[in-house]
C-alpha cells in the first residue's frame, strides 16, 4: 500500500512537474510591504531568487531592506519550499526558512526561523503570485517570541 502510494504520488509529481517548479528552474520575485520595529513604521523592500534542485522543492535566499525610520534594519533569508503537485488553477506550497536581521548599533542582530503556506497562481509562462501565512520565531539570545503575517510576493521564472 505504502508503495502504491508513493508510485501515485511521484506520478502527480512529474505530471505538475513542468513550467515554474521544475527542475533547473530559477524564479526571481520582489516585494514589498510595511512592518513594524521599535516603535516605528517601516516600508519593507525585498528581492529573492530560487532555483529548483529537484522538481517542486526550492531553495532560495533573499534580502530585504526596512526604509523609512530608524535603526537601519537589513535582513538576509534562507527559504526551502516544497510546492505541492496538484492539478488546480493554484498551487499548495509550504515551506520553512532562517533569516538573520541587521540592526544599527546600539541594537544588536538577531536570528529567527519558522515556516509558511500558502497558494501560488501562474499569470503567465514565466510569472507568478503568491499569497500566504508566516509564522517566525525571533530569538536575540535573550528573549524569544513569534508572530504571524500575512505574505504576498510576485516573480518570474525562467
Amino acid at each position: 500500500m505504502k508503495q502504491t502510494l508513493f508510485i501515485l504520488l511521484l506520478s502527480a509529481s512529474t505530471l505538475h512537474a513542468s513550467g515554474l517548479f521544475s527542475v533547473g528552474h530559477k524564479n526571481f520575485g520582489f516585494n514589498i510591504g510595511q512592518d513594524s520595529a521599535y516603535n516605528n513604521n517601516y516600508t519593507v523592500i525585498g528581492l529573492n531568487a530560487n532555483y529548483f534542485p529537484v522538481e517542486n522543492l526550492s531553495v532560495g535566499f533573499g534580502y530585504q531592506t526596512w526604509l523609512g525610520s530608524t535603526p537601519s534594519i537589513n535582513q538576509i533569508n534562507l527559504p526551502i519550499t516544497y510546492y505541492i503537485p496538484l492539478e488546480m488553477m493554484y498551487t499548495p506550497y509550504v515551506g520553512t526558512f532562517y533569516s538573520h536581521t541587521f540592526i544599527e548599533d546600539p541594537y544588536q542582530d538577531y536570528d529567527s526561523y519558522g515556516g509558511k503556506i500558502g497558494l501560488t497562481m501562474q499569470t503567465s509562462q514565466s510569472s507568478y503570485i503568491s499569497f500566504g501565512w508566516v509564522h517566525e520565531i525571533y530569538d536575540d539570545g535573550i528573549n524569544s517570541e513569534s508572530r504571524g503575517y500575512p505574505e504576498v510576493s510576485a516573480g518570474f521564472s525562467f
